[in-house]
């Protein structure tokens, strides 16, 4: 399993005051959209998200996400390796995840086709 990319979650206060300074530090464009009760723009390597805490909670949760490029495989893998699979493979508006509790207790979002 190799990872593609590791993408730091950053909870903030609101979206539209906070984009601005992650599009100018990182060059990106935000791309917006929404999941599970919580308001989240993707901007490079970061994902801010921001929500009612109840909402916010589920994503603050996970550590970070991990881009693979074989979803299924890589959650194999983990698993055949001693992690803990939280949250079974499932699609999303932008592809599927899973989410997964690493052996030393690391909870990390997976993310790919």
């Amino acid at each position: 399993m190799a990872i593609d990319s590791v993408v730091v979650r950053q909870r903030v206060e609101g979206l539209d005051a906070a984009v601005p300074f992650y599009e100018k530090l990182t060059g990106s464009t935000a791309s917006r959209f929404a999941f599970a009760g919580v308001t989240l723009a993707s901007v490079g390597p970061f994902l801010l998200f921001a929500g009612p805490d109840e909402a916010v909670q589920r994503v603050a949760g996970v550590a970070a996400t991990l881009a693979v490029a074989d979803l299924d495989a890589a959650v194999k893998e983990a698993g055949a390796g001693g992690a803990e699979i939280v949250m079974p493979i499932q699609p999303t508006p932008n592809g599927r995840r899973a989410v997964l509790r690493h052996p030393h207790g690391g909870v990390f979002e997976y993310v790919g086709p």
